[in-house]
């Protein structure tokens, strides 16, 4: 009688832990490699499915990097949300905590933010995806900042949310150091939110 060696049954993913896996697959290989070289095909082999099964959860490329941005997004309001629920309740505090999660979100993303918006750049996806990550933001930026000023102008959200990009920019290319983007953003919520 010979002995077999016993394999564990492979387990199948649920659907939604699938999702996840070929995002954070996905991910990798946008930091590892970029996005010229992120396909639906590249993405099945690194994650050890098959392509339909990649197919059939992103629809196409742009699909794939319409969900890392979507990622993305929910990070940073789940970053914003922790920190706003600890924070002392003065405009200073807030518009720190504001401008810290901005940027800190910007930081922790990378370069691989940078690459996916510009893989998706002139596309109608990443315009809407732009403007649905914008508005869900400055809506959550304008209810932590009302208290402080009555209604917050939407202008001048949308000014601090120009001036996060630009710091975001400056502080990963090391031109700034992170603390300075991230004072100077909040000064610029405080300018905009007058007391």
């Amino acid at each position: 009688m010979t002995d077999r060696p016993t394999t564990s049954p492979r387990r199948r993913l649920s659907q939604q832990d699938r999702h996840a896996q070929l995002l954070a697959v996905a991910r990798e290989l946008v930091r590892d490699e970029g996005t010229d070289l992120l396909t639906l095909g590249r993405l099945a082999e690194r994650a050890g499915v098959t392509k339909p099964v990649v197919y059939d959860h992103f629809g196409n490329r742009a699909g794939v990097l319409a969900e890392l941005y979507r990622a993305f997004d929910a990070r940073q309001h789940a970053v914003l949300d922790a920190a706003l629920a600890e924070t002392e309740q003065t405009l200073p505090a807030v518009a720190a905590v504001v401008a810290g999660a901005y940027v800190d979100c910007c930081l922790a993303e990378g370069r691989e933010l940078a690459d996916v918006v510009s893989a998706l750049s002139g596309s109608a996806v990443l315009d809407q995806l732009r403007q649905d990550a914008e508005d869900g933001y400055l809506a959550k930026c304008s209810a932590a900042l009302e208290p402080f000023a009555g209604p917050v102008d939407p202008a001048g959200l949308r000014a601090v949310v120009g001036a996060g990009d630009a710091l975001a920019r400056a502080a990963l290319t090391g031109r700034i150091d992170g603390d300075q983007a991230r004072q100077t953003l909040a000064r610029v919520i405080q300018a905009v939110v007058p007391a």
